[in-house]
């Protein structure tokens, strides 16, 4: 009885937890609107089950209202159990609708053998979605990515692209016509395992990046993960630096304009003859060992 009670507690405050950190960056990236329609992406891992549950649950007490409607893209794997997912959503209670396209086949006929198929998959996963959500009126599109997965993506595109970025919490698509969003970018990997684990969800295992053991993206999050055990709280420091970027303490003209620094000089030389040191409105360059936060209002809380 004990132990079950102490189970109960603990799962309760991890759910609160994620409540918490997802309710947290809904509120700072403003990425739900009263009178949403919001496209759940769910594909039978645990990070999209867990995204689901948790947005269900904040549902009930948003001070703003919105639809959730689960989507699921049958790709035609071979073995792909087709009715865990309907069954699980019917059993849910919630809208759900099933895109069926070959994406499989596709795929491995195009990726020679030993090669990532991530790529081309994510591609024309995202084209089938895009299309859906256009046809269907939503506005929003919700996609299960985590902080571990933005982390990852950050070093994969500093390593193998040679560029600084990563999967941001909201997103318009190139097009202009979808705006997506990741509610668990402040949720680390570990606690949605621990989560799913404990709500057990009927997990489908992909049969295509799943299995692919040479994947860059494996070679990263071992990295990560050896930093971790050695350097508790790395991964949350490297986070947090993503969301704390200052454009005047790198090195893209494009982001910063450097050529003006001499023009704000001149400028500050001038008003310190005339008695006062205020920069122009705009203008202040940020010191970088200056820290702080901006008090955000969170736009859902509440219990469960």
């Amino acid at each position: 009885m004990h132990a079950t009670t102490a189970h109960s507690n603990n799962f309760k405050k991890l759910q609160a937890q994620l409540r918490g950190l997802v309710g947290k960056a809904v509120g700072d990236f403003g990425m739900i609107a009263d009178g949403d329609r919001v496209m759940v992406c769910v594909s039978g891992g645990k990070d999209s089950y867990t995204l689901l549950d948790i947005l269900l649950s904040l549902q009930r007490s948003a001070p703003v209202r919105f639809e959730l409607i689960a989507v699921n893209l049958d790709q035609k794997q071979p073995g792909f159990p087709v009715q865990t997912l309907p069954r699980y959503l019917t059993d849910l209670g919630v809208p759900f609708h099933v895109i069926e396209q070959d994406t499989y086949s596709v795929v491995k006929r195009v990726i020679p053998d030993g090669k990532t198929m991530c790529g081309l998959c994510s591609r024309l996963r995202r084209g089938a979605l895009y299309r859906h959500a256009a046809e269907n009126g939503i506005t929003k599109i919700a996609l299960g990515h985590h902080r571990d997965d933005i982390v990852e993506t950050l070093f994969l595109n500093m390593f193998f692209g040679g560029r600084l970025k990563t999967m941001p919490p909201k997103l318009l698509s190139e097009d202009g016509r979808h705006i997506v969003i990741r509610p668990l970018a402040y949720v680390p990997e570990r606690a949605i395992a621990r989560y799913a684990s404990a709500r057990d969800f009927p997990i489908i295992p992909c049969t295509l990046c799943g299995s692919q053991s040479n994947m860059q993206r494996l070679a990263v999050k071992n990295m990560l993960r050896d930093w971790e055990e050695k350097f508790p709280g790395r991964i949350e420091s490297i986070f947090s630096s993503i969301c704390n970027a200052s454009a005047s303490h790198l090195a893209d003209p494009a982001l910063f304009d450097f050529a003006g620094l001499e023009t704000l000089r001149r400028e500050a030389a001038r008003r310190e003859r005339l008695g006062t040191q205020t920069l122009p409105a705009n203008t202040s360059v940020p010191d970088p060992l200056e820290g702080g936060e901006s008090g955000i209002e969170r736009v859902f809380s509440g219990p469960p």
